[in-house]
C-alpha cells in the first residue's frame, strides 16, 4: 500500500470501514461520534466522513478518515502482516544473524544482508502526487482544511495525525514525529513540542543559533510511514528508513516547494513552513489528551505556513484522544510488539511486557522476566527507567516468566498475591511525562516499581512459597473427552 487511499479501499473491501454520508460538523460532533465508535468492543470500525462541515458552516472539500488504526486487525493490515509479532520476529532474525561456516551457507546469507540496504528513502525526480495542487502566498488558508475541535474546552482546532518533519542542524539527520498542532490563524499554527521529543531538541538547537527552522507537516501517507511517526525510535534513526523496513520497500520522497526538506511523495497533504526563533512563543491548549484529562495551556513555538500542497483528491486523516480505550492504544500496542526484540537486546531476561490501555502507556507497564538470581527484578526496573521514553514509566510491575502480562487481570491477580507492599515496593525520582498533571513538579516526580516475582531465600524470604493451582493433565484429557456429552458451553470453561 503506497497511499492512504489504497488503505481505505482495503478496509472497505474487508468490511472494516463505515462511510458516513450525512454532513457532520468538525466541531465536537465528529469527535463525539468517533468516541462512541472507539469505545465499542475491539475498537469499532474505521470511519470515513464524506461530507464534513467546517467551523463556518460550509461544506469541506475534503473527507475526513478517522479510527483507521483503531483495532488489532486494522493495525496489522496497515503494516501488511497477519499479526504484529511477525514484525518483531523479523527484527529478531536480523539481530540473531551469525556468519555461518562454509561457502554455500555464507552465500545463502547474502540475500538477508542485502535486504538491509533496500530501505533508505528514495528521492523522486519529477512530479509528486503530494504536489498535484499547490497553494502559496495569499492562497494559503488553513480554514479550508477540516481541522477538528475535539473536546469542549480545547483551545482551538487541531491537526491530530501529522508527520512533522525536521532536520538535526548538527548532523543533518531527519526526524519525523507525531505532535498535536493547534491552528492559531489562517497561516499559523502552534507546535506542541514536548521537551523530551526529538523535534523539540532540533528547535532548541536552531533557536540557540538564531536560525530560522524549516518545518514540514505531512498529513496522510502510506500507513507504515504514518505509524512510524509515532514510533519511539532513537534520534539517529530516520523514521522513513524504518517505514521502508516495515513496507519492505523504500518510501518515495520529494523536495518541498518552499523549504529545504523532503516530504512523502504520496502524502495527501503537506503544510510547509518555518519557525522564527526571534518571535515570542504562543499559547497552545488546553487540549483533551490521551490521559483522559485536559492538558493545560502553555507556550509553544509558532509555525508560519508558506505553502499547502496536496493530491488532486486527498483524504484528511485524523484521530482523537481522550478517556481510554481509544485509537492510540492500538498504535501503542504495535510499538509494544515491534520493539520487544530491541528491549530484549539490552535487557535479555525480559520475556514479555504490556502497557494496558488504562495505563495510557507511561502510567503502568507489566513486565515478565526469567528470574535467575536475587534482586533481578530491581535490576530490570532500573534498566527500563534508563531506556528512552520508558524513563517516563510511572509504575513498573515485574512478574515471573509464566505470567501472561497481555492479560492485565492475570497480571494483577499474581501481583496482588505475591507482594508484601513495604518489602516489594521501590520508589525513585526521575523525569515524568509532560502530560502528567499529578507529578510534584512539571516533568519531574516519583516512580514506583513492584517486585511481584517469587521471592528467593537470599531476598530474605524464609517461608515456603506455594504452588499455583493447576489441574493435572490426565484429568484434563478425561474431561476433554466427555465434554461434548455434558451440554455445556466450552467457552465458559476457559
Amino acid at each position: 500500500m503506497d497511499t492512504l487511499a489504497d488503505f481505505i479501499t482495503r478496509l472497505d473491501e474487508a468490511g472494516e470501514l463505515v462511510r458516513i454520508t450525512r454532513p457532520v460538523s468538525v466541531d465536537l460532533e465528529l469527535c463525539e461520534i468517533t468516541d462512541r465508535v472507539m469505545k465499542q468492543p475491539g475498537g469499532g470500525k474505521a470511519l470515513l466522513f464524506e461530507h464534513p462541515v467546517l467551523s463556518d458552516g460550509t461544506p469541506s472539500a475534503f473527507p475526513v478518515a478517522i479510527n483507521l488504526f483503531g483495532s488489532m486487525r486494522r493495525m496489522s493490515m496497515s503494516l501488511g502482516v497477519e499479526r504484529l509479532d511477525a514484525i518483531g520476529e523479523r527484527i529478531t532474525e536480523m539481530l540473531e544473524m551469525k556468519v555461518p561456516e562454509g561457502v554455500i551457507a555464507k552465500l545463502s546469507l547474502l540475500p538477508r544482508l542485502l535486504e538491509l540496504g533496500k530501505f533508505p528513502p528514495r528521492l523522486r525526480r519529477g512530479g509528486a502526487a503530494s504536489q498535484e495542487v499547490v497553494w502559496r502566498g495569499d492562497e494559503v488558508d488553513l480554514d479550508k482544511l477540516p481541522l477538528i475541535t475535539c473536546w469542549p474546552q480545547d483551545g482551538g482546532r487541531y491537526i491530530t495525525f501529522p508527520m512533522v518533519i525536521t532536520r538535526d542542524p548538527k548532523r543533518g539527520i531527519r526526524n519525523v514525529g507525531m505532535y498535536r498542532i493547534m491552528q492559531t490563524g489562517k497561516t499559523t499554527l502552534a507546535m506542541h513540542w514536548q521537551r523530551h521529543k526529538v523535534g523539540a531538541a532540533h528547535w532548541r538547537e536552531m533557536a540557540e543559533r538564531g536560525e530560522t527552522m524549516p518545518v514540514c507537516i505531512a498529513i496522510g501517507a502510506d500507513p507504515p510511514s504514518m505509524y512510524s511517526a509515532s514510533a519511539p525510535l532513537p534520534p539517529t534513526i530516520d523514521e522513513f528508513i524504518f517505514a521502508g523496513f516495515l513496507r519492505t520497500r523504500p518510501v518515495s520522497l520529494a523536495k518541498a516547494v518552499t523549504c529545504d526538506l523532503e516530504v512523502p511523495a504520496e502524502a495527501d497533504f503537506v503544510l510547509e513552513g518555518y519557525i522564527d526563533p526571534a518571535e515570542p512563543l504562543v499559547m497552545e491548549g488546553p487540549f483533551g489528551d490521551h490521559t483522559g484529562f485536559y492538558s493545560l495551556a502553555d507556550l509553544y513555538p509558532q509555525v508560519h505556513v508558506t505553502a499547502i500542497t496536496m493530491r488532486k483528491h486527498p483524504v484528511f486523516p485524523a484521530t482523537i484522544v481522550g478517556r481510554p480505550p481509544m485509537e492510540d492504544y492500538y498504535l501503542g500496542h504495535a510499538t509494544e510488539r515491534i520493539f520487544l526484540p530491541l528491549l530484549k537486546l539490552t535487557i535479555p531476561e525480559i520475556v514479555d511486557y504490556h502497557m494496558p490501555a488504562e495505563g495510557i502507556f507511561h502510567n503502568l507497564v507489566f513486565v515478565s522476566i526469567k528470574k535467575e538470581y536475587p534482586g533481578q527484578a530491581y535490576k530490570v526496573m532500573n534498566a527500563l527507567w534508563g531506556q528512552g521514553l520508558m524513563s517516563l514509566a510511572k509504575v513498573l510491575v515485574i512478574v515471573d516468566q509464566w505470567v501472561n502480562v497481555q492479560d492485565p487481570q492475570e497480571a494483577w491477580w499474581v501481583t496482588l498475591n505475591n507482594i508484601d507492599p513495604e518489602r516489594d515496593a521501590r520508589f525513585t525520582m526521575g523525569p515524568m511525562d509532560v502530560l502528567d498533571h499529578s507529578s510534584r513538579a512539571f516533568t519531574y516526580g516519583s516512580k514506583m516499581g513492584l517486585d511481584a516475582t517469587r521471592k528467593l531465600p537470599e531476598e530474605g524470604f524464609a517461608r515456603e512459597w506455594p504452588d499455583v493451582i493447576v489441574m493435572d493433565d490426565a484429568t484434563k484429557r478425561r474431561v476433554d473427552a466427555i465434554w461434548a456429552e455434558l451440554g455445556l458451553d466450552w467457552r465458559s470453561s476457559r
